[in-house]
């Protein structure tokens, strides 16, 4: 008796569904083509080439329709299990070779890198969760939030037919169900069973991205998802032939399958009865209340008011090169099986006859690992990569040579010049006509942590923008127009209240085994902006003081200790803080700016409502570009250089022995550094020294001026 794959879907169904033509050529590269032949090659070519490109015709050099039909039922033909036709044949003789898996990445690697792929790849980000289908083919930019413990799962399992006694071999990879056909049962036993393992990030949208940055990403993806119609908003399943009887024959009403289903789970992947296609739930509420939750799921974001899904990331390789706070451009197979959050509630309910207290660990360390997949789906990852920015104006890699040398930033680095005097005089009109300021805002924004040395990080330049009118919207104002400018920012409002409330350092809760999330938990190049002008006196409790102590040492040292309880752990980072306060902060800082308006005018928001308005997109866009380019540009000093500036620095100390110091040439080496690099300089030159040296003595002869009746102002 000959036994079919668990994966045989009605051919002409295939054909005529596009959207459906992506989880075929998946599943049939990974699950079922161990074999390389041009025509396999052809078929998961046409297949990828359909599921991105559904409006289109087939091109005229690809098999003909016909041809197709035929080739599905080829590659689903019967084999018999054990004998030399049967694909795992070798396998089970010689154990699984990986040659396959690797097959899989570098055939979507390649695939990827024609004709704007990745554009048409649905994406979480912007595709709402239910318009997509179950093991559909998407993308998803994220940040790791967590890590979880690595878990194991079958990756090979084998089912036999209750009837006939046959075998086959499944693979279990980018899956969270099993398949089994009718009559098919796993056999847990199999000696030719093997168990993988691979890796769970918790993943959540970036945190603090702006709004421009998502319209683009919406604006490039050229995926045109809308919602299902093959499919039924039920609990229940349908076969593929019955998706084929339901086109064929639209006003005929289909009777829904019912029957019980036998689920369990082993090694991190559960298995079900009939191969049937799932429906995600667009109601998360349903879920809940199916679930009996006592209260909602938290989604663990570290700023509050974010959107978006956040996802539980398979990953099956070279986890060890990802870390917490990472961002990540993932592409894999989204799973959102409604049948997990039946399982995952079957083993709450399980662990109810635990002993009650080791059950409430438990059932919560399985609500938060386990969420419901209509609210947390999961991503089986084939191709994974570290974002080192996420401005969609500029390549992915800018660190890379041939990025470097590309005509885009060629040409945008020949007109630097013109862009930089725009962005001068924009943010002068933001700043209240105070140019001096402008400049300092303009370093502080390309600034970045290019290095460490021991526990010094080099290249931050925090600057406290002092003088800031209180009781006024001018700092949320300017604010939002940084907002404009850079890819992800927050705003923090320091105020007595907020400090002694606000969850500001990440901990451990050990009951959920889990990283809660706080406001510092952001990813490398955030803008943060502290808003000191709504401090008032009052009195910090231990939270608060607690606070206040992070928020200084992410200033002197760029890191965040996360509480783990019994011990701190240090989490490096790169953020660009920006402290806007009347007098001088109580917060460190490298470099303060005393604010002098030129203007004030009587309507702030009109002011810079029309400030913004009168920026036309594509200039907006070139300060996007500039901003963020900048901050990867190398710069080096030669020893011609290095040795004028110690020669500049020692004649500078002879004549003001008192008030040159050490600090004063780091501070200058710092301004000018990014003085240069504002210009598209890549070394010091003397004009820029001197230039530095210039804004230094205007910063520094304005804060003597300064009068401030409580002693704050220098």
């Amino acid at each position: 008796m000959r036994q079919r794959h668990s994966w045989n879907p009605c051919p002409h169904s295939l054909i005529k569904h596009p959207p459906d033509i992506l989880y075929a050529s998946f599943y049939a590269h990974v699950g079922q083509l161990q074999e390389e032949t041009p025509e396999r090659r052809a078929f998961t070519h046409t297949c990828f080439h359909l599921s991105f490109f559904p409006s289109q015709e087939t091109p005229l050099s690809l098999p003909s329709r016909s041809y197709l039909v035929g080739k599905v039922q080829h590659l689903s033909r019967t084999y018999v299990p054990g004998t030399k036709q049967d694909p795992e044949y070798g396998r089970a003789q010689n154990g699984v070779t990986p040659d396959w898996e690797k097959k899989v990445i570098d055939y979507f690697k390649e695939k990827l890198k024609e004709n704007n792929a990745p554009k048409w790849v649905p994406s979480l980000n912007e595709v709402p969760l239910h318009y997509l289908k179950p093991n559909s083919f998407v993308k998803f930019r994220c940040m790791i939030q967590d890590m979880f413990d690595p878990e194991f799962y079958m990756g090979v399992y084998e089912t036999v037919n209750q009837n006939t006694k046959a075998r086959v071999l499944h693979f279990g990879k980018y899956r969270d169900v099993a398949e089994c056909g009718p009559q098919q049962e796993l056999d847990l036993n199999s000696p030719r069973s093997t168990t993988s393992e691979r890796q769970t990030f918790y993943c959540v949208p970036v945190p603090g991205e702006s709004l421009w940055v998502k319209e683009a990403y919406v604006n490039a993806n050229q995926a045109r998802v809308s919602p299902s119609t093959s499919y039924t908003p039920s609990r229940h399943k349908r076969s593929y032939e019955d998706d084929e009887d339901m086109d064929l024959q639209p006003n005929k009403q289909k009777d829904q399958h019912s029957g019980a289903r036998q689920a369990g789970g082993l090694g991190g992947l559960h298995w079900r009865g009939e191969p049937k296609r799932l429906e995600t739930e667009a109601s998360s509420g349903q879920q809940l209340n199916s679930l009996n939750l006592s209260s909602p799921f938290d989604l663990n974001f570290p700023l509050p008011g974010e959107k978006g899904p956040a996802c539980l990331v398979k990953v099956y390789e070279d986890w060890d090169c990802f870390k917490v706070n990472d961002v990540l451009e993932l592409y894999g197979v989204l799973s959102v099986d409604p049948i997990l959050s039946i399982l995952n509630n079957e083993e709450r309910d399980a662990s109810a006859l635990l002993d009650p207290m080791e059950c409430t660990d438990m059932a919560e360390e399985q609500r938060v690992h386990s969420p419901p997949a209509s609210l947390v789906p999961r991503i089986h990852v084939i191709l994974a990569q570290k974002l080192q920015h996420i401005n969609p104006l500029l390549p992915t890699c800018l660190n890379k040579e041939e990025s470097r040398t590309c005509q885009f930033v060629s040409n945008f680095m020949s007109e630097l010049s013109p862009v930089r005097a725009e962005l001068l005089g924009f943010l002068t009109h933001a700043l209240l006509g105070d140019s001096l300021a402008a400049e300092y805002l303009i370093l502080h924004l390309i600034s970045t942590v290019y290095t460490r040395r021991d526990v010094l990080p080099l290249g931050k330049f925090t600057v406290n923008l002092s003088g800031c009118p209180q009781n006024s919207t001018f700092t949320e104002h300017l604010y939002r127009i940084i907002q404009h400018l850079v890819p992800a920012s927050f705003r923090l409002q320091m105020t007595i209240e907020n400090m002694n409330q606000l969850k500001l350092i990440p901990h451990k809760d050990y009951t959920a085994n889990r990283l809660v999330s706080g406001l510092l938990q952001l990813p490398n190049n955030t803008s943060l902006v502290i808003d000191e002008t709504l401090l008032e006196q009052g009195q910090l409790d231990t939270p608060g003081v607690h606070n206040v102590a992070a928020l200084s040492n992410l200033i002197t040292w760029q890191k965040v200790d996360y509480d783990f309880s019994y011990h701190q752990m240090e989490f490096p980072c790169n953020i660009n803080v920006l402290i806007t306060s009347e007098g001088r902060s109580l917060l460190p800082a490298d470099c303060q700016i005393h604010l002098q308006p030129q203007l004030i005018p009587p309507n702030m928001e009109e002011y810079m409502n029309g400030l913004l308005s009168a920026v036309l997109p594509s200039v907006l866009n070139k300060f996007r570009i500039y901003l963020t380019l900048l901050r990867f540009l190398d710069y080096n000093l030669s020893d011609d250089i290095t040795k004028a500036v110690e020669d500049d620095f020692v004649e500078m100390r002879k004549n003001d022995p008192q008030s040159i110091t050490a600090d004063d040439l780091h501070q200058l080496l710092v301004v000018a550094r990014f003085l240069s690099l504002s210009a598209g300089q890549t070394t010091l030159s003397r004009e820029r020294w001197l230039r530095a040296k210039q804004l230094e003595h205007s910063r520094r002869s304005r804060l003597q001026q300064q009068k401030s009746v409580n002693g704050n102002e220098l």
